[in-house]
């Protein structure tokens, strides 16, 4: 059984959801907020997504905005 699998089908404590927000406001990426929580990437945007909680990089310049 591989880490990402332990969790798999259970319903996320509020103890992983607050962890969940906290990992996503410091720019975490996807893949490890997985493994911290023992789920897997799809699990992770599917948990983010049903909590409301953005997962993109909100310290990135977006495309094309970089002064030269």
């Amino acid at each position: 059984m591989s880490k990402s699998d332990r969790n798999k089908g259970k319903v996320g404590s509020e103890r992983e959801i607050k962890q969940l927000r906290e990992l996503a406001k410091g720019n975490t990426p996807t893949r490890v907020i997985g493994l911290k929580l023992g789920r897997t990437e799809g699990g992770v945007y599917s948990k983010a997504s049903e909590k409301k909680i953005p997962l993109v990089p909100t310290n990135q310049s977006p495309y094309g905005t970089k002064k030269k």
